[in-house]
């Protein structure tokens, strides 16, 4: 069955097609062009007002009564169909579907999010807190109508389609996320995208390791693998306590571990012995014997109290954690040289 729209369309072409060769048609019969035109509307329209010329051949009578039949059939077509189009509230559909057009006209730099599973959510309610503009593609009608619930710019359509990037305005984007849990599908989405529009910075998600490859070969400038990051955050609570419960006080610190590792930078414990050297002083006293090979960024007291950016003036007793940053290979150094304890692999050190 025709959709609505579908029937209103059709009704409308064949009513102008049938306008158009009832004209031709009279004109044949050798009447004047402006009599051939209204003939036709008298007789389409039933006024009555009685025929310009005579119909005095069986042929023409014929021909009259097939304009009728088919002008009024075509009519009666296209306004079925708006009825129905009424009745389903496709208009107002209709009518939506423009508002949000116009509202990806009015993109510039945004961020298009290629769908809205669960990283597509997180991703999207980031960048509300963050008031990034952004529109979301997917092409289930229920992730759409859950997008849509929370007043998010959407277009429902295949990512991978050319045309459906170019609706959602790429051209003017700034950046696309492609979240979807088919590495092929993310792999030829960021292939499309960077085709399309060269200067786009392009974060592409990975299921597996050895899709990462893939992706920047087809053009991601970001590839994020969640199970890696997720394996990496399970470790890290295992084997840093300390140091993700200080992180998780922000957000934003989260994967600062993962980022810090590409750049040979690792965030680490140390715990201060009762009977070590270092207990009197201070985390002043602590940075200076360091000779800068690592900063202080928290300090996890013997009571349970977590101090972020901790004053060079706190006193260090014995079973205090200091959470430091520096490169991998000073910290443990430093923890050989003062006999302190490392909390991952020094934890059978002399104290």
């Amino acid at each position: 069955m025709q959709s609505p729209i579908r029937r209103v369309l059709t009704g409308l072409v064949f009513f102008v097609t049938t306008l158009i060769i009832a004209v031709l048609g009279y004109t044949l019969f050798g009447w004047t062009l402006l009599d051939a035109i209204y003939m036709v509307v008298i007789t389409v329209y039933g006024v009555g007002y009685g025929e310009v010329r005579p119909l005095d051949t069986p042929s023409l009578k014929i021909f009259t009564m097939l304009v009728i039949i088919a002008g009024t059939s075509s009519v009666v077509y296209a306004v079925g169909g708006f009825i129905q189009m009424v009745a389903e509230g496709e208009i107002d559909r209709a009518l939506d579907h423009h508002r949000k057009s116009k509202e990806i006209e009015s993109l510039r730099d945004h961020v298009i999010i290629c769908g809205f599973g669960r990283i597509g959510q997180t991703l999207a309610r980031k960048l509300v807190e963050a008031r990034q503009p952004f529109v979301v593609i997917d092409s289930d009608g229920d992730r759409i109508a859950l997008a849509g619930s929370m007043n998010y710019i959407v277009y429902n359509g295949d990512a991978t389609d050319e045309e459906t990037l170019e609706a959602t305005g790429i051209e003017h984007a700034k950046v696309l996320a492609t979240v979807l849990p088919d590495d092929a599908t993310n792999v030829f989405i960021t292939l499309t995208a960077r085709g399309l529009n060269p200067k786009l910075v392009i974060v592409s998600r990975g299921e597996l390791p050895s899709t990462e490859n893939k992706l920047r070969l087809a053009g991601a400038d970001h590839v994020v693998l969640p199970a890696t990051i997720s394996g990496l955050r399970m470790a890290n609570l295992i084997t840093h306590p300390n140091t993700i419960e200080f992180l998780d006080q922000d957000d934003e610190r989260n994967r600062l571990n993962e980022l810090l590792a590409k750049i040979d930078v690792q965030i680490d414990e140390l715990v201060v012995p009762e009977a070590s050297a270092l207990v009197g002083a201070t985390v002043g006293d602590l940075e200076v014997r360091g000779k800068g090979t690592f900063v202080v960024v928290a300090l996890r007291q013997s009571n349970g109290k977590t101090v972020t950016h901790p004053s060079h003036s706190i006193v260090l007793r014995g079973g205090d954690i200091v959470i430091v940053l520096g490169h991998r290979g000073d910290i443990p150094q430093f923890v050989r040289q003062f006999e302190i304890r490392r909390q991952l692999r020094y934890r059978g050190a002399k104290s």
